[in-house]
């Protein structure tokens, strides 16, 4: 399989490095060189990816396409672009919906959707796949977990998850923050919420029945300080904000 690129960032680059991390990765990459500094990186860590002499040349020399540009410049870069029917486009701008995709790079008719995480270049995390499309399963199921879904309005509503990673980060620093202006070390601080918290995320697979209001319960003992922080919080309408924001991402992703 020879699978090309238009664009190349962040999340290239971490489906670049998962993709040849696992046993068989007998599959050929042919980078645009938009992100010259990375493009050229990959290139030089992985003997069968190459870096192509433009955009125009990663369609001309592969089948199945990725296009990873930034939502404000999408409609530029892709309207320069010339699309044969048999490729197969897997869109991974977030904000752009399909059928806008597909108006973009007609005549091509095989457009999917997909959402990897950058947790992808270790193998970890879900990709959201729309819809159903067993080449596109197959080649992130070697990443990670595959989500297919079959309705656009799940598929956006999935997708807004994927904005609350860096305030998710932001609690465990306001947490590391907390814990150094209390005497404690940087890093053992670090490697201590750290191991919490990978310790935490298990528990929902581990007790894979019970909803996450329940998983709170146990943690939150009667009168305990679980629940004076949770109590507190809830208070503040900490929640009620975070949700207002997953809306105000929600219209932005899907436009309405």
């Amino acid at each position: 399989m020879k699978l090309g690129f238009i664009g190349t960032g962040a999340l290239t680059s971490a489906i670049v490095a998962g993709l040849k991390s696992v046993a068989d990765n007998s599959v050929t990459i042919l980078l645009s060189p938009r992100n010259e500094e990375i493009a050229a990186g990959l290139a030089s860590r992985y003997p069968d990816v190459r870096v192509a002499t433009d955009n125009q040349a990663v369609l001309d020399d592969c089948d199945t396409v990725m296009l990873a540009v930034r939502p404000q410049i999408a409609h530029a870069v892709l309207r320069e672009l010339r699309f044969r029917r048999g490729h197969h486009v897997v869109s991974l701008i977030a904000t752009l919906s399909r059928e806008d995709v597909a108006a973009l790079i007609a005549p091509a008719e095989h457009v999917t959707k997909a959402l990897p995480m950058p947790m992808v270049a270790h193998r970890q995390g879900p990709t959201i796949v729309f819809p159903p499309d067993p080449a596109a399963a197959k080649l992130f199921g070697r990443l990670g977990k595959v989500i297919e879904v079959e309705d656009a309005g799940e598929f956006d509503a999935l997708a807004v998850a994927t904005a609350t990673f860096a305030s998710y980060f932001k609690f465990l620093d306001t947490i590391h923050g907390w814990l150094e202006g209390h005497g404690v070390a940087d890093s053992k601080a670090r490697d201590y919420v750290a191991s919490l918290f990978k310790a935490l995320a298990h528990a929902p697979e581990t007790t894979p029945h019970a909803g996450f209001m329940d998983l709170a319960g146990e943690y939150a003992t009667r009168g305990g300080i679980n629940e004076q922080v949770l109590r507190e919080l809830t208070a503040r309408n900490l929640f009620d904000a975070f949700a207002e924001s997953l809306d105000g991402v929600h219209r932005r992703i899907s436009g309405c």
